[in-house]
């Protein structure tokens, strides 16, 4: 090979170097910058509620397009959500599998909270396993030392898990994991909220579920609201309700 023809070759291998380089880059920007888009690539959708969404229209949302619906029953000790009753019962007339989360104060004993959502959460068969959301409040995390708010969430975990009769699973911010939970409950399910990308924690836990989004766009929901998905293929869903005894048939129920 001339000498001419072996500066074109280089040049031409610099060139598609070049562009493959900065197509790499690019696709990595997007995935990174639009969560969304990684977060389609995972087939079981779903949502979470609360009175922020005021008049959700359940029949004009398809429960073959959104497999889960999680609705927030409780706060703390004494507040129960304004919608839940009504949303619960709507939900599951559609065919939605439905599950509760309570949003844990850290300034109130476990005991007092898990009362809270047991005497508001129906106990029902086909339900989705209870959810307890546990996000870093500046103004209550010192009100506890760790291993005590420790021990208040392992009773609120606790109590759930009796009543219920299925594993709880934690909702957490990636600070309040970081600074709390990390090392802990390793047994117990993890719903991550990240808007940045991919869910990564301390330790790298395995992830249940990926709240991807607070600004997503629902027809029937007037808001935005919280987009999800499951991590694993359908297979993997059907063994999850089917750890939990719920079978599809189960989204008919009425009550």
């Amino acid at each position: 090979m001339s000498s001419k023809s072996q500066r074109r070759h280089r040049k031409y291998l610099a060139i598609c170097l070049g562009i493959a380089c900065i197509s790499a880059v690019m696709i990595g920007l997007f995935l990174f910058a639009h969560p969304f888009a990684r977060a389609k690539t995972y087939p079981i959708q779903g949502f979470d509620a609360s009175h922020h969404q005021h008049n959700i229209q359940w029949k004009k949302i398809s429960p073959k397009q959104y497999k889960f619906v999680y609705l927030k029953a409780t706060e703390g000790g004494d507040y129960q959500d304004d919608k839940f009753q009504d949303y619960w019962l709507e939900a599951r007339e559609q065919g939605f599998l439905v599950g509760a989360y309570h949003f844990y104060r850290l300034c109130r004993e476990g005991e007092i909270q898990a009362q809270n959502f047991i005497q508001t959460v129906p106990n029902k068969a086909d339900a989705l396993p209870p959810v307890i959301d546990l996000e870093y409040d500046s103004k209550c995390i010192n009100h506890f030392t760790k291993e005590r708010l420790l021990k208040e969430i392992q009773i609120v975990h606790d109590r759930l898990h009796q009543h219920y009769g299925k594993q709880p699973i934690f909702y957490i911010s990636k600070s309040f994991y970081n600074i709390v939970l990390a090392g802990q409950f390793e047994n117990t399910p993890l719903w991550v909220r990240e808007y940045h990308g991919e869910p990564k924690l301390k330790n790298n836990p395995k992830w249940l579920f990926w709240q991807q989004t607070n600004q997503g766009k629902i027809k029937g929901i007037s808001t935005t609201v919280d987009l999800n998905v499951f991590n694993g293929n359908e297979e993997d869903w059907q063994n999850f309700l089917k750890q939990n005894h719920i079978s599809n048939l189960a989204q008919a129920s009425t009550k």
